[in-house]
């Protein structure tokens, strides 16, 4: 089963603003993901996050993609089977995760 996939309007502008070859990379991770986005506990490929350089983002999920540089963060809407993208940033020091907190609070998520 396929979660469905919805994006922040700011994870959209994110998306936007990649370069033609991280797009696709980042589109395909998500599309991977979304067929069992829980967590590697539950059998899943979602990475857990927790407290990340002072933000709590704890019930949040991040993916990895190591050779682009970049992380995505989302939260699970499990009762509508829904991945919302909070944020697809550079790996630089915690500065995705500060973004993904102050994007969470703002949509009060």
């Amino acid at each position: 089963m396929t979660w469905k996939i919805d994006y922040l309007p700011e994870a959209v502008k994110d998306l936007r603003d990649l370069a033609g070859n991280q797009r696709l990379l980042v589109r395909k991770a998500i599309d991977k993901i979304s067929t069992n986005p829980l967590s590697s506990e539950e059998g899943g490929y979602g990475k857990p996050l927790g407290n990340k350089g002072g933000n709590n983002l704890t019930g949040f999920y991040k993916i990895k993609l190591r050779g682009a540089g970049l992380r995505i963060v989302y939260k699970l809407v499990r009762q509508e089977d829904q991945m919302l993208i909070i944020i697809i940033g550079a790996r630089e020091d915690d500065e995705v995760y500060e973004l993904a907190a102050r994007r969470i609070e703002n949509h009060n998520l």
